[in-house]
């Protein structure tokens, strides 16, 4: 029997901050994860009468976004792709705090490892599901999600302990940078500001 529209509104509500976690996780970017969570609820919302009450409203909708995400790869695969590192680099700059390191550091590390990997760890361990509702959520055996989160831990680590991790981009030693900074002195110098 599916869920009056309020209660249903108040469950959905309820899972948005785990869904633009686990969509941020899935896409490394915070965009993307809000408009891949934009489009888990529309669907959710859509879908609503086909909701069972007492079945598990987050798995449901990890399932959507995870569904969503796979269809954009697809997709993606035809486009240019999006680099965060440049886009960071234009829109903010870097946090001076460690922890912010220690998280980039987490997030690239994350990022290195294979998708179902880096899903099965997403849904296990910051997830917080039991690996029955990972491997639903993921279309697998439940095997194949311990297996996956036993060998992505490992990876992870080896990866955050060795010297394998992609560099950080140094603005000094970024050419665009430079370039950028070199036209920027020369705009200053024409217009007297110097």
């Amino acid at each position: 029997m599916p869920l009056p529209d309020d209660e249903f509104k108040e469950q959905l509500a309820q899972v948005i901050p785990h869904l633009r976690a686990f969509g941020r996780s899935l896409s490394g970017n915070r965009d993307t994860a809000d408009d891949l969570v934009q489009e888990t609820l529309l669907k959710a919302w859509a879908a609503r009468k086909r909701f069972q009450a007492g079945t598990n409203m987050r798995a449901w909708t990890f399932i959507i976004l995870r569904n969503l995400f796979l269809s954009q790869m697809r997709r993606a695969r035809f486009k240019g792709e999006w680099d965060d590192v440049t886009a960071a680099k234009i829109l903010a700059a870097p946090a001076d705090q460690d922890k912010h390191i220690d998280l980039g550091d987490m997030q690239r590390a994350l990022l290195q490892l294979p998708q179902p990997q880096r899903e099965a760890l997403i849904l296990v361990g910051a997830g917080g599901f039991a690996y029955e509702e990972a491997a639903q959520i993921c279309g697998c055996a439940v095997g194949t999600i311990k297996s996956r989160v036993a060998r992505g831990r490992v990876a992870l680590e080896n990866l955050l302990n060795s010297e394998e991790l992609p560099p950080r981009k140094s603005q000094d030693s970024d050419p665009e940078h430079t370039a950028l900074q070199n036209i920027m002195n020369q705009v200053d110098e024409l217009s007297g500001d110097n």
